[in-house]
């Protein structure tokens, strides 16, 4: 068998994909007509992770469920497209690992907004000038994105998903010659996480570190002068044709961002593997017993706990705090229900969505 007998074998399954996925996308056209006469919504990410356990069971092949997701987030993204394009914000610039968290769950063709601050994403998904908002929320590595969760309670959104990204940074430049380079630009917390690979890369050099905004204008810097580099994401040298020339130089492997999405009056069905998220404003937490009590009762019910915050109340003179709390299971859930209605009046759900392992 020859490379170009291979070729023409891979060429042919091309052109039947073509057909199939043509074939798919007339059906998705159908679903969006009769979506769009009962103002159903388009993005359903719990009916997603069903199409993709589903092709898991039957895999008997070489890919494995990472890229079988890879393959059919991109077509469901092009899918929604073609039901009904969805405008989405992010936590910009262009390039950032938050438009790389957008466009893993919303595809390429979707149409984006990068706003400049959190707080301006989640007003336009608040005023409906976009359907969809992306914003960090914590970082396994530094901790949690006090904005986002004080904005959680502050505005009336929906959390519709979460995505987690491994935080890989690439060193990106014009030059192969590591001794040219001046200048390399990056986000502070960036040179932090890949400090090793800059001292031994770099030892004895004399290049300088210059902290900038974002991993972005890093890249846009490096693209405007041959002997720069950037360390930024992968999306943002891409986006501005940066050669790179070293991949994966973050210190830890295990570096990874979480992220949500918001929506307005958006609701998940249960897809058998959920986290919910609320808001408790407990009465006199200064009070004994207060908060155990209520945690209690999640116990109680074999409800596991997965996060809490606490976040200072900001009214009046006395120290109170709000928590943010995650569990596993549906908000739809008779367990789960019975806490919330128990205490109607100091929970405020944000949501149950799809939990991602």
């Amino acid at each position: 068998m020859t490379l170009e007998s291979l070729r023409n074998d891979i060429d042919a399954l091309d052109d039947q994909l073509l057909t199939l996925l043509n074939q798919r996308m007339e059906l998705v056209r159908r679903v969006g007509e009769l979506k769009r006469s009962t103002n159903a919504v388009i993005y359903r990410p719990e009916r997603e992770k069903q199409i993709i356990d589903r092709l898991q069971t039957k895999n008997n092949g070489l890919m494995n469920r990472p890229a079988i997701e890879a393959i059919f987030l991109e077509i469901f993204a092009v899918s929604r497209n073609l039901e009904l394009p969805e405008r989405v914000a992010y936590l910009g610039p262009e390039g950032s690992f938050t438009h790389q968290a957008a466009e893993s769950r919303f595809g390429a063709m979707s149409a984006y907004m990068a706003l400049p601050t959190i707080r301006s994403v989640f007003e336009s998904v608040e005023t409906g000038r976009v359907r969809f908002g992306v914003i960090p929320i914590e970082n396994n590595q530094e901790g949690i994105v006090e904005e986002a969760i004080d904005l959680l309670l502050e505005k009336d959104l929906t959390i519709a998903a979460e995505v987690q990204i491994p935080v890989h940074f690439t060193f990106a430049t014009q030059t192969e010659n590591l001794a040219e380079i001046t200048q390399i630009y990056s986000k502070d917390i960036a040179f932090r996480q890949c400090s090793k690979f800059l001292n031994d890369s770099f030892e004895g050099l004399k290049a300088e570190l210059v902290p900038v905004e974002s991993t972005s204008r890093a890249a846009k810097l490096a693209a405007q002068n041959p002997h720069t580099a950037a360390v930024c994401s992968h999306i943002a040298a891409k986006l501005f044709d940066v050669p790179v020339l070293f991949d994966n130089i973050e210190d830890s492997d295990l570096n990874r961002t979480r992220f949500l999405i918001l929506a307005k009056n958006f609701k998940n069905q249960p897809s058998g593997s959920d986290k919910t998220t609320i808001i408790a404003k407990l009465p006199n937490t200064e009070s004994p017993g207060v908060l155990a009590e209520f945690l209690q009762e999640f116990n109680a019910r074999n409800i596991n706990l997965t996060k809490i915050e606490s976040r200072p109340l900001r009214e009046g003179a006395t120290f109170r705090y709000w928590f943010l709390i995650e569990c596993e299971g549906h908000s739809d859930d008779q367990d789960l229900q019975e806490i919330l209605n128990h205490h109607a009046a100091e929970v405020k759900l944000l949501g149950s969505y799809v939990r991602v392992a």
